[in-house]
């Protein structure tokens, strides 16, 4: 296999990937905004910082109104993870490898990428948004259920699982860090805004029905912290994804350097009480994983993507 091909088919995934969690990330965050009550709004705000788009956003816009904030989430030309762009990007990316994947995956991704650009409108209204915004993310399903069921299980599909799973841990740490910094609290003991929440952050990773099967039906700070970080069962914490990237990883060929790089991380995690974390401390700890996470691609681009033209046998 070519270097270029296994390095086409990770970022295809992870731009999929993207579209997918900032598309459910918008339908959450209007729902929350729904739930909670006249007057007291989360905003917008929240959603470009999770994304590490702040600096950029306001290079080109005043304040995060909810029309600013959304066409630059949704269609921004000059956002390079809004939806339409990261669409854009896997399209040429599954264009360029159309020769690998099976022709009905490109005409599913073909058929995506027009679908977001004749329909922009929709997204941006309050009344299409809905809809159009879960035919994004259940077109995402599809394509990456499909690619399960009809691709070769060989190095390619590896490095397209891998890109998968590093995209979804690294926005599951960053929705983690990011909303459990921007909640709405009263300096009552009772928090009535918390709850709710802590609900939406779940929601935000589809994880509420599988935390109340693993954690219980009660939804506190720590259960949902732990729950996302160590789990071991659930597909978008990122204890499980730091687990299938090695298992990606290992049979792959001088691959000894980047499976001790995910083994430290995984180290790192297990050890530490992450329901004591508090605040500052809890946020200094997951800039450390994501820091980690960026060590994981870099490395992965060092071994396969920059270096050999051809990725060698792994019989």
């Amino acid at each position: 296999m070519l270097a270029r091909v296994g390095e086409t088919l990770y970022w295809m995934s992870r731009y999929i990937e993207r579209a997918e969690n900032v598309a459910r990330l918008i339908n959450v965050n209007n729902m929350l905004m729904m739930d909670l009550p006249k007057g007291i709004s989360t905003g917008w705000e929240p959603l470009i910082d999770i994304i590490g788009a702040r600096t950029n956003f306001q290079e080109n816009h005043s304040d995060f109104s909810e029309s600013k904030a959304l066409r630059y989430l949704l269609v921004g030309k000059d956002n390079f993870s809004s939806i339409l762009n990261s669409i854009v990007s896997a399209r040429e990316s599954a264009r360029t490898i159309r020769d690998v994947i099976p022709r009905d995956i490109w005409e599913q991704i073909n058929t995506l990428y027009y679908y977001v650009k004749d329909n922009q409108n929709e997204g941006l209204s309050k009344r299409g948004r809905f809809a159009y915004l879960t035919k994004i993310i259940e077109s995402s399903h599809k394509i990456f259920g499909s690619l399960d069921a009809t691709i070769n299980h060989d190095k390619g599909y590896n490095f397209l699982r891998f890109g998968l799973m590093v995209e979804r841990a690294d926005m599951t740490s960053r929705i983690l860090d990011i909303r459990s910094a921007s909640l709405i609290t009263d300096e009552g003991e009772t928090k009535p805004y918390e709850n709710i929440q802590w609900i939406s952050l779940l929601r935000s990773l589809s994880a509420y029905q599988m935390y109340r099967q693993e954690m219980g039906v009660r939804v506190q700070r720590s259960d949902v912290i732990e729950f996302m970080m160590h789990s071991d069962v659930f597909p978008r914490s990122i204890m499980f994804c730091l687990h299938q990237m090695k298992a990606l990883i290992e049979p792959l060929p001088k691959s000894e350097s980047l499976t001790q790089l995910i083994d430290e991380t995984i180290s790192e995690l297990k050890s530490e009480d992450v329901r004591s974390l508090k605040n500052g401390v809890l946020h200094k700890y997951i800039d450390d994983i994501q820091i980690k996470l960026a060590s994981v691609h870099n490395e992965l681009a060092e071994l396969y993507f920059l270096k050999a033209p051809v990725l060698e046998d792994v019989e």
